[in-house]
């Protein structure tokens, strides 16, 4: 991974990324993948907490590992305590990010699910579950979108969007399963061909 610069992070600014995946565990409706965007936005855009490329890496290897989805966040707090300092301020970083963001997500998913399940028989229950999937859908849509545009320019890889609106449609409107789109992906990317 590419390095950010050694950062002075004070206890203000531990404190303020805490209190930014308290909030980001509010946004996390479809998982924490979801947040990536303002994560980004915040980390890389605003605070320069990490390069571009740490927080691509972070997630890519993250999601490459085996195990749940939301291993990123730890990745990143891993980074951004890493460019403060070191091994130290690694495990501190990975300890807020992942309480911060686990924290609010997990409360509010229990009393969620919990008043959805003793009142199923309410119209405001089932209004509340078709309400989320578009919400959920836009929330990955946003993610994809910033972690495509960070790793190219659409104008010139015209053959690479062409390939995700394609794999999106046919995965869509077909029964095929998404690993075998994943590897018709990774051949063409070995050729060259996007």
């Amino acid at each position: 991974m590419t390095n950010a610069p050694l950062l002075a992070l004070n206890l203000a600014d531990w404190l303020s990324l805490f209190l930014h995946y308290l909030l980001f565990s509010l946004l996390s409706v479809g998982g924490a993948i979801t947040t990536a965007p303002e994560m980004h936005r915040y980390l890389v855009d605003q605070q320069h907490w990490l390069s571009e490329a740490q927080f691509s890496s972070s997630i890519a290897i993250a999601q490459t590992a085996p195990g749940p989805n939301i291993l990123f966040v730890a990745v990143v707090g891993w980074n951004i305590g890493t460019n403060a300092g070191g091994l130290s301020t690694a495990f501190l970083g990975t300890l807020i990010t992942m309480t911060g963001l686990l924290l609010p997500s997990t409360i509010l998913s229990y009393l969620a699910s919990r008043w959805v399940h003793e009142n199923s028989e309410l119209r405001a229950a089932s209004a509340f579950k078709q309400g989320m999937k578009p919400i959920v859908i836009a929330l990955i849509c946003a993610t994809g979108w910033i972690l495509a545009c960070a790793q190219t320019d659409p104008a010139r890889n015209w053959s690479l969007w062409l390939l995700t609106a394609s794999a999106t449609l046919f995965f869509w409107r077909t029964k095929i399963h998404v690993l075998w789109l994943l590897a018709a992906g990774a051949i063409l990317g070995w050729f060259g061909i996007v």
